[in-house]
């Protein structure tokens, strides 16, 4: 179970049989960094091009397709004292034909290849984010620091490279705010080694990023691997101290719901034991559902279940 300190000294913009940049051992521990969405690092130098720029691949020794790879994310940690946000909720998410209007002029707000954006200030030490620039009444307001990864997954299926803009089966641009520090995440794995990829860090986000954007910013990371050989898993899932959580990524958004939904019946009863109408009764009436991404291509719901819930019916 060693520890791993990898510095990157390249990006990927997509999921994909990438060569691996560090073969490493189930149980092992890896602690680096990643890039903002736009390929800024923890010094707001651009080092690597836009598009949510993966760190990674690392090869899990072992790792064979039909196997889950679980990622413990042990820690993220924003590593510059400001991240940005774009500046308008996506017409998507609103009523068709509907153009907002505002009335201030973004001649005033920094731009990126042209295109305005907020800065906001991120305080570690106090846990919280607020807008600087330009200057709102938005302003006044702190939020509370809530640190996930938007973006990350290992290499899907056939050989294929993946954009990091959209998300399926392998993971990807999921933008759910449930992927933050102490959650375990299982992703079913495709290819040899899993080649597992994380960036897109926001230290903050609603739910669906629904402007295209969290708060943005550049992360430390700590993740440990390990394997489940023959896993159950066709879909992402995770677990935190409360929730078992499973994930479908599509569009639209009810296929997304199949999915998650279908993910869940069959992990409660393939890893958990409980009988196909005990699972459909628990899921009617106790399921609890978030919303993923709903800006990029493909959408992202997750299907959730509490934990005590389902070690009681596992005590029946």
């Amino acid at each position: 179970m060693a520890v791993h300190q990898f510095t990157p000294a390249h990006y990927h913009n997509t999921l994909g049989w990438h060569d691996p940049v560090l073969e490493i051992d189930p149980g092992d521990t890896v602690v680096t960094t990643t890039v903002d969405a736009r390929g800024q690092d923890h010094t707001g130098e651009q080092v690597t091009e836009r598009g949510n720029p993966q760190t990674g691949p690392f090869y899990v020794r072992g790792a064979e397709p039909g196997d889950a790879l679980v990622v413990s994310l042990d820690q993220l940690r924003p590593n510059r004292d400001w991240g940005f946000t774009a500046c308008a909720v996506a017409p998507n998410v609103l009523d068709p034909g509907l153009r907002p209007s505002f009335d201030d002029d973004l001649g005033e707000c920094p731009t990126f290849d042209g295109a305005p954006f907020f800065r906001w200030h991120v305080d570690v030490s106090a846990g919280t984010t607020h807008l600087i620039e330009p200057e709102r009444s938005l302003s006044r307001l702190k939020l509370p620091l809530d640190p996930m990864v938007g973006c990350f997954g290992v290499a899907p299926a056939g050989g294929q490279a993946i954009s990091t803009a959209t998300s399926s089966n392998h993971g990807g641009n999921m933008d759910y705010r449930g992927f933050r520090q102490g959650v375990k995440v299982y992703f079913p794995v495709s290819a040899p080694g899993a080649l597992f990829h994380i960036g897109d860090g926001h230290a903050v986000q609603g739910d669906g990023e629904i402007v295209g954007t969290g708060v943005e910013i550049s992360f430390d990371v700590r993740f440990t691997v390990d394997l489940i050989k023959g896993s159950s898993a066709r879909w992402p899932r995770a677990q935190d101290d409360t929730w078992l959580m499973a994930v479908g990524n599509a569009r639209p958004l009810d296929q997304c719901v199949q999915h998650a939904t279908t993910e869940m019946l069959n992990w409660l009863q393939a890893d958990f034991g409980l009988e196909a109408r005990t699972a459909h009764q628990l899921l009617g009436q106790a399921v609890s559902y978030d919303m993923g991404n709903v800006f990029d291509p493909a959408y992202t719901m997750v299907c959730k279940v509490r934990r005590d819930h389902v070690e009681a019916l596992r005590q029946v």
